[in-house]
């Protein structure tokens, strides 16, 4: 199958064939023919990185009139970096077409600058929900001629707490023809507003929801929660062409273990919401551009980076919500590349890696926490194999050779290797060198649970908060009640950023979340408790007065 044979016009077929695109990709084959009716709506349901992008820029781009000089096409996307990178592609492909405009408008950036560049005659429009929203109310864009109305990752936006901004954008397009929501879940939500808002959607799938990219190898080491973090120095030293994320449940721990990092040495930098936008794109410049190594993310921080031949994924802590493993694993492996996803588990939690791995329908192989020595053989193979590929063709180096042959004529061939390896390992070396055994071998799972009785005893009710500390139930953790659900566009990691977020508190606080559609309940440490209420009770969230209190003054 062929761009051309999918009945896109001869201007796209070489403006694809420029760009080497051949062939459609699944999701791309099965959209497009559907798309260019104009006239149906769809459904479209594909990981991360399957060319969704193409799947609706194409169709788009010949369906709209280039000689209208007024928005024609919204494209609806959670974040400024997914907007970008939507207008990057729909330019590329419009090469051919004189006269046809895409702008991206997002927040954190001049408003002023965006409202002139859509008087100037735009036909497609790529925006965030925020902004777009703020554009209306300013009457700075009209969304009356809007014919089609895309929404890229809609389960993202509905995460983020978009849902009421999505129906509004959908109120106030009445004359659309089509509307085309693109997702890589199918929760409950997109089927409503699929339901209000659609005629009749086609629903096409490529692949199984929530299936992980086969060309992603599953790992998990399991280790102890205070090892959580040297687990993760040793697993990024052990792989030393390392070029990836690594995600956080908080801002506060990306923080605090960016700088950790940074402070010993490496080239990292975090990613969170406390970030200005300017900060922001300074970080993922460094990052396009390998000058960082690593970033230290957020799940909400990290959506809408779409960034090529990242080679590992790492869950510093599993996420909540199953759901999320699937997004951050899908950073990985793009493009035909292979990647890795490693996770760092508690013993307690090798359960909810069988639920991921049959949720995803992907095979984990459960690895070894590398030992010290293997750390160090793994850095001095990877030094030796740098060195030797170095290229020395470009500069003056034999001016320098009798000098240097001069200085070690006393020193043997063996002694100057020893000193180069000196040089470069010497860190790694004594920090290694009395390394402990990090993982969690089956022997010590068994001690455990023979010292932890379930079931009668002095032990009874006692259970694990969120770093796997033991505590009683009934003692030295408190139940309280706040009135904020699922349908407020939380999920259970979400949540628990928004609580630590408003409570300037730490997750080793938190014992048991459970959470409702219309409210939650925090087991939360008694000794701050009343702390956590202070912070957020009486605040508001979306205009809703939030109502946090006891749960057993109710």
């Amino acid at each position: 199958m062929t761009f051309e044979e999918l009945g896109l016009d001869a201007k796209l077929v070489k403006a694809t064939d420029e760009l080497g695109y051949k062939n459609p990709t699944p999701i791309q084959e099965k959209a497009i023919p559907v798309l260019l009716s104009g006239t149906k709506d769809l459904v479209g349901l594909a990981q991360t990185g399957t060319g969704k992008t193409a799947a609706f820029g194409l169709p788009l781009l010949q369906l709209v009139d280039s000689a209208q000089r007024h928005p024609q096409a919204l494209v609806v996307c959670p974040t400024r970096e997914l907007c970008m990178q939507i207008v990057n592609e729909i330019e590329l492909f419009k090469k051919f077409l004189p006269g046809m405009h895409a702008i991206a408008v997002y927040g954190g950036t001049s408003i002023g600058q965006q409202i002139r560049d859509l008087k100037r005659g735009i036909q497609i429009v790529v925006a965030t929900p925020g902004r777009l929203i703020d554009l209306i109310e300013r009457k700075a864009i009209n969304l009356e001629q809007i014919e089609y109305v895309v929404l890229d990752e809609a389960d993202e936006m509905l995460n983020m707490g978009f849902q009421e901004d999505i129906e509004f954008i959908l109120q106030n397009t009445p004359k659309r023809n089509a509307t085309w929501l693109f997702s890589a879940t199918m929760p409950a939500e997109i089927k409503r507003v699929s339901k209000k808002y659609m005629n009749q959607p086609v629903e096409v799938t490529v692949g199984k929801i929530n299936t992980a990219n086969k060309n992603i190898d599953h790992q998990y080491f399991v280790t102890n929660a205070q090892h959580r973090y040297q687990t993760l120095k040793r697993l990024i030293d052990f792989n030393p062409g390392i070029y990836g994320i690594v995600f956080t449940r908080t801002k506060v721990d990306a923080q605090e273990i960016a700088e950790k990092l940074t402070r010993e040495g490496y080239d990292i930098d975090a990613l969170h919401g406390d970030l200005t936008q300017q900060q922001r794109d300074k970080v993922m410049g460094e990052f396009r551009e390998k000058t960082l190594q690593l970033l230290i993310a957020t799940d909400v921080a990290a959506r809408g980076i779409d960034v090529s031949a990242i080679t590992h994924v790492i869950n510093y802590e599993l996420p909540d919500d199953l759901e999320v493993y699937t997004h951050r694993s899908g950073r990985t492996g793009r493009a035909g590349l292979t990647g890795i996803c490693m996770s760092i588990v508690h013993s307690r939690e090798v359960g909810k890696v069988k639920a991921i791995e049959r949720m995803v329908q992907a095979q984990f192989h459960k690895m070894e926490i590398p030992e010290g020595k293997d750390v160090c053989r793994k850095q001095f193979f990877f030094f030796m194999d740098k060195l030797l590929q170095l290229d020395i063709s470009h500069g003056d180096y034999e001016t320098y050779v009798p000098m240097l042959e001069e200085k070690f004529a006393g020193v043997t061939k063996e002694e100057v290797l020893k000193r180069v390896a000196a040089l470069e390992f010497d860190r790694f070396l004594k920090y290694y060198e009395n390394a402990e055994d990090l993982n969690v071998r089956d022997r010590d799972r068994r001690e455990m649970r023979e010292r932890i009785p379930v079931g009668g005893g002095g032990d009874q009710g006692r259970r694990r908060d969120t770093r796997g500390r033991e505590f009683d139930g009934n003692g030295d953790f408190q139940k309280i009640f706040v009135n904020l659900g699922t349908k407020d566009g939380f999920y259970k990691a979400s949540f628990l950023q928004f609580i630590l977020d408003m409570s300037d508190l730490r997750k080793e606080v938190l014992g048991r979340i459970d959470m409702k559609e219309m409210n939650t309940w925090i087991e939360v440490d008694r000794k701050v408790a009343k702390k956590m209420i202070e912070a957020i009770d009486g605040k508001k969230y979306k205009g809703r007065r939030i109502r946090m209190n006891d749960a057993n003054s109710r």
